[in-house]
């Protein structure tokens, strides 16, 4: 589902990989692992195009880009409009939430099928609905971000993007700004979406999570990454 090749990606002099090369199986739940720093969110950031490498090639799914190095910064409008289309095959939750505050959970929920695919109103909704069902929040979608839990939080943007209907979910430390209790309840959905399928690709530092649900893990170590 997801393929790197050659992937080499810098900040100034500091190179943070070079010519990485990775498979990650389709429909199934892969960890990253590894110090703060290593460049876990980065390889993640670079997956879904939202920071651009310096060299190498990405695929996902039936579609592949790359470019040598040097040319990132004068991407063709070929290139550029295959980036776009690769981007909406994925989906995104971060460590934050960036719920809208002013809108509702079934609101936020619409808000990108709507401005970004053209969905009908009516149409995200229903979408929407469904999928807030899906997590747990069928009861909340009339709520407001602000009286919603940590946990509640996290699942409303696990459904966003999921409104999306992304091949792969990114999760770039998903549970770790919420308070012990809360975290099983961001698992526990991610779970599920593995049970169904679903390609994942998950930053965490929860071992456990890693131990009892992935199906590989990729951990940083001695200035690479490895398979475990």
């Amino acid at each position: 589902m997801v393929k790197i090749e050659a992937l080499t990606k810098s900040f100034g002099s500091h190179i943070l990989f070079k010519n990485l090369a990775l498979d990650f199986p389709p429909g199934k739940l892969t960890v990253i692992m590894g110090p703060s720093g290593c460049g876990k969110t980065t390889l993640l950031r670079c997956i879904n195009f939202l920071e651009l490498f310096d060299s190498g090639t990405i695929s996902i799914g039936d579609l592949r880009v790359g470019w040598a190095e040097g040319e990132s910064n004068h991407l063709s409008p070929e290139q550029k409009l295959l980036v776009r289309k690769m981007r909406l095959k994925t989906g995104m939750v971060f460590q934050t939430f960036n719920l809208f505050p002013h809108l509702t959970v079934l609101e936020n929920v619409m808000l990108a099928p709507i401005q970004v695919k053209k969905i009908q109103p009516k149409e995200a909704a229903l979408l929407a609905r469904r999928i807030l069902e899906r997590v747990g929040l069928g009861e909340k979608v009339e709520a407001y971000p602000a009286k919603l839990s940590g946990g509640q939080q996290q699942r409303v943007a696990i459904a966003r993007s999921l409104a999306m209907q992304p091949e792969v979910m990114l999760y770039d430390e998903p549970t770790s700004q919420l308070d012990p209790q809360l975290v099983d309840e961001v698992f526990n959905v991610m779970r599920e979406l593995d049970r169904e399928g679903m390609t994942q690709i998950v930053v965490t530092h929860s071992e456990q999570f890693a131990r009892d649900t992935a199906c590989r893990v990729l951990r940083f170590e001695q200035n690479s990454f490895r398979w475990q």
